[in-house]
């Protein structure tokens, strides 16, 4: 019975001993080491107690043999405060370094220092002007945007364009079948066999009349006839036209109505073409539907002519003028500045918001900006105030924030850098105004601070305990 006892205790061994290999992670081995130590020790004792109850011994011997290897057992020692505590250090407890947020500062060696071309020095007190940021937001140019329209009821046949497809002018985006374009078509036809029936009589009633001046001239024929041939001259000259104006108006009606004027056809196909090139901005219209005249088909704007809209506190308004260059970021690309031109500035407050609307053209060449973004305007105030100035290259994005790393020795040949979040001023030529965070004097990475910032990233990465 002994024996086979001490086989069950063996698979039971084995298996723990499987369990615990599984748990890899760093912040659990220590823990992990506790409880499978622990955990045999307790299977032994427990053993022993079967084994000598089986042969005829007493609990009390039992539980007095097996205490010594209990107490000496490491991490299974009762620690003040009750049975099971559990010790320091053990399962549960969070290793160092585990947080999932960067560290706070970064240590390099004088090689890594080298290698990475790191440089710092003071930063430099310099003077930048008072600045404010307000919301705004980038809309497609009026100006160059076309909403298109079904303009006349109809039967949507085909959309030949999705969100987002380039067009270009004259191009047909739509295409309907209307009742009223099937007759304008049979109109603008009617008009046209119409005028030219009137020129054909108009081409006699000229021929006549000349005919019968010659005859008059010769006494061949009386006066009377060749006043009325003159008269059936004029009248056809008037028919004419009147032909001529019906055919434009019937003509424009249909070529308002977009309606194909193809030779005999009355189909009642209408083609929504693109008024100029640009980018498809949405589209309402979907094949099979029946609209009505006015309906929203189709937006296209010219994707490289923008507007960037504000809306400006009154104690900010005296800062905006015509012709002024407008400066924002977006957070798309919150490393850019980009700049527009002032172009409108409202005649009067909000009364409700009490806001001046401002708007600036945005020329948009490199498709980056997108209708809809939002905006972080800059403005500029007319004072100067005190600010550190930096080379661009030293603010770098950390976590979606300005940082600057601040150096200081580490007494070992080498460099600790610390991170640092600030608020940022005006750019200007290459370099950037920080307006909080850093004070004049302090030592921070000029140059490579990249570098930096990957090594702080590359030390944030947990590491895998295999």
């Amino acid at each position: 019975m002994t024996r086979r006892n001490a086989a069950n205790g063996a698979r039971t061994v084995r298996q723990i001993e499987g369990l615990c290999a599984q748990f890899t992670r760093r912040g659990l081995s220590r823990g992990i080491r506790t409880f499978r130590v622990g955990a045999l020790a307790t299977l032994i004792g427990a053993m022993g107690c079967r084994a000598r109850d089986r042969s005829g011994g007493t609990h009390a011997d039992s539980d007095h043999a097996s205490s010594p290897g209990m107490a000496g057992t490491p991490g299974m020692s009762e620690a003040p405060g009750g049975h099971g505590s559990e010790a320091p250090g053990g399962h549960g407890s969070e290793a160092p370094g585990e947080s999932d947020a960067l560290p706070a500062e970064v240590t390099f060696s004088a090689a890594q220092v080298l290698h990475g071309g790191v440089r710092w020095g003071p930063a430099p007190a310099g003077e930048a002007a008072e600045t404010a940021i307000v919301p705004g937001q980038i809309a497609p140019n009026e100006d160059r945007t076309a909403r298109l329209g079904a303009p006349a009821r109809g039967r949507v046949m085909a959309v030949r364009v999705r969100p987002g497809d380039p067009v270009v002018a004259g191009q047909v985006l739509v295409t309907l079948e209307s009742p009223d374009a099937a007759s304008a078509q049979a109109d603008a036809t009617k008009a046209a066999a119409d005028l030219a029936s009137r020129k054909a009589e108009e081409v006699y009633a000229a021929s006549a009349r000349a005919r019968a001046e010659r005859l008059l001239a010769l006494k061949a024929i009386p006066q009377q006839d060749y006043e009325r041939a003159v008269a059936d001259d004029e009248l056809a000259r008037g028919a004419l036209a009147d032909a001529l104006a019906e055919e434009r108006r019937a003509r424009a009606t249909a070529e308002h109505l977009g309606a194909a004027l193809w030779s005999g056809s009355a189909s009642g196909q209408i083609e929504i073409r693109a008024p100029f090139s640009g980018v498809t901005l949405a589209r309402t219209a979907a094949p099979g539907t029946v609209v009505d005249a006015g309906a929203p088909l189709v937006v296209v704007t010219d994707p490289t002519r923008l507007w960037l809209t504000a809306s400006v506190p009154e104690q900010l308004a005296g800062l905006f003028r015509l012709g002024a260059t407008l400066r924002f970021t977006v957070p798309a690309y919150p490393a850019d500045t980009f700049t527009a031109r002032t172009d409108a500035v409202g005649a009067g407050l909000d009364p409700d918001t009490r806001t001046l609307p401002v708007r600036g053209a945005i020329a948009n060449a490199s498709d980056r900006l997108k209708p809809a973004m939002l905006a972080s305007v800059l403005v500029e105030g007319a004072r100067e105030a005190a600010a550190v100035v930096l080379p661009e290259d030293a603010v770098q994005l950390v976590a979606g924030t300005p940082t600057v790393f601040v150096a200081t020795p580490d007494g070992k040949g080498g460099e600790r850098f610390a991170r640092r979040a600030v608020e940022l001023g005006p750019r200007w030529g290459g370099r950037i105004a920080v307006t909080r965070g850093l004070a004049p004097g302090d030592v921070v990475v000029i140059a490579g601070a990249f570098a930096v910032k990957a090594q702080l990233e590359k030390a944030a990465a947990p590491d895998m305990e295999m």
